[in-house]
């Protein structure tokens, strides 16, 4: 019997298939055809985008270990790919991720989401009463200020629900994304599936990563002074009079722009389930979930005495929120960043590159909800939190072994890491803001 020669494609032809409706990747060496499969793909159609035509084994096996192989063949276009190599670094993180599943650490997920939802039950119940059952005004203070920490709690589980199997089913899972997510916080848990994925994909990417788009109020690098495109929100990031003005005194502002930073996160909400050209998953129950939020939360406050209790309220609650918002700006303005789509042949070394860990003691853990570990959770992000603090000595060594970057600052010395970030670009805007003065006084004569 003749065995059937296989068929080989090189990196260069398999580049050209990088497009909506013709979108090719590599596995291992072997091609895939995934065009018709991105839209319904779990993790959103932006993921597959970014990692269009190369190879994508090191994003694969960190979203898939142990699971989607099976999938995989129905995708199969017969071709391989000719000139696959795999680097030394991506053969140790491989062999890693295949360590963790033989050690079961991917199902391990201990008792930490129980803990974190009857801990949020509890702090509901206490803001409650303490809004109805109570008149001091240092009461209604205190549950504000409870209530901001128990939307932190509640958002780690939905981040958490949202990466991985925190409950029996799957249908559990969404139960706990659309509880954790839309009913407690009011922010959508798909338009934070869209966001995060393509976070994790192209972290630190300048133009692919939306964590980093927050033009005009920050920018972390000169490079936004170009006016650059964010292949993300498919705009142009207009570097304008207004930006170089914020941007010039973002160091400043940074502290009280991040306590009303959820205004802009219920505003992305919004726009996202209510618009009619995006294709939003289980946009209905999304939907019921932040009507559920608009509908207690009014209520809570209508049950306070006074528009001024109500205001000192509602500022409590995102004042202790925004320590959160601190903590994702502090994991990733201050580390490298670059230009240009994520790449499938250096994707353990970007996730390196661009996150930065916070040093905490064991019993602060909860208070961070394991993203201390940034790294960690980027190189594996279906880890159950309760195993990054276990498996950070394995990522430190692999680092020291390839000569990659692992930083693991202090809560005080990552903000101090970030405001000069943010001072660097804030004088750069400054000072390109002066030329550009002096360009027009110059060109008026």
């Amino acid at each position: 019997m003749e065995v059937e020669k296989k068929k080989y494609i090189t990196s260069e032809e398999l580049k050209k298939h990088d497009k909506e409706g013709d979108l090719w990747i590599s596995i291992q060496g072997k091609v895939y055809n995934v065009s018709d499969w991105a839209k319904k793909h779990p993790g959103g159609e932006v993921v597959l985008l970014n990692l269009a035509g190369q190879d994508v084994t090191d994003a694969f096996i960190a979203y898939h270990p142990g699971s989607a192989w099976k999938h995989l063949d129905q995708f199969f276009t017969g071709y391989y790919l000719e000139d696959f190599k795999v680097s030394e670094a991506s053969k140790d993180y491989r062999r890693l991720v295949s360590e963790f599943v033989k050690m079961g650490l991917f199902e391990k997920k201990e008792h930490v989401a129980l803990f974190t939802l009857t801990s949020v039950a509890i702090m509901l119940a206490i803001v409650v009463y303490g809004v109805v059952g109570c008149t001091s005004v240092w009461a209604h203070l205190g549950s504000g200020m409870l209530l901001g920490l128990l939307w932190m709690q509640s958002t780690y589980i939905g981040h958490d629900s949202g990466h991985y199997e925190v409950m029996s089913s799957r249908s559990y899972n969404k139960l706990a994304q659309i509880l954790c997510g839309n009913c407690m916080t009011g922010i959508s848990i798909a338009w934070w599936k869209w966001t995060h994925n393509a976070h994790h994909i192209a972290c630190n990417s300048l133009d692919y990563d939306p964590d980093l788009q927050h033009i005009p109020v920050f920018a972390v690098s000169s490079r936004f002074f170009g006016s650059i495109k964010s292949y993300f929100y498919d705009r142009q990031l207009k570097f304008d009079t207004l930006s170089r003005f914020l941007i010039s005194y973002q160091h400043i502002t940074f502290y009280p722009v991040l306590c009303f930073a959820r205004l802009n996160l219920y505003l992305q909400t919004f726009l996202l389930l209510f618009s009619p050209s995006r294709n939003v998953p289980d946009r209905l129950y999304n939907i019921m979930g932040i009507g559920v939020f608009w509908t207690w939360f009014p209520l809570l406050l209508s049950a306070l005495p006074s528009w001024p209790e109500r205001l000192m309220f509602v500022l409590a609650c995102f004042v202790v929120c925004s320590i959160q918002h601190l903590q994702f700006c502090l994991n990733h303005f201050a580390a490298n960043v670059y230009l240009g789509p994520p790449s499938g042949n250096d994707w353990f070394q970007k996730q390196t590159a661009g996150t930065l860990d916070i040093t905490c003691s064991t019993w602060m853990d909860w208070f961070f909800g394991g993203l201390q570990f940034q790294l960690e959770h980027h190189l594996f992000p279906r880890l159950p939190r309760a195993q990054l603090r276990k498996v950070s000595p394995l990522v430190i060594d692999l680092c020291k072994k390839h000569n990659l970057p692992y930083r693991s600052l202090s809560f005080v010395e990552a903000n101090l890491w970030t405001l000069k970030t943010l001072k660097t670009a804030a004088l750069q805007a400054k000072g390109f803001h002066q030329l550009c003065s002096t360009e027009l006084v110059v060109g008026s004569f």
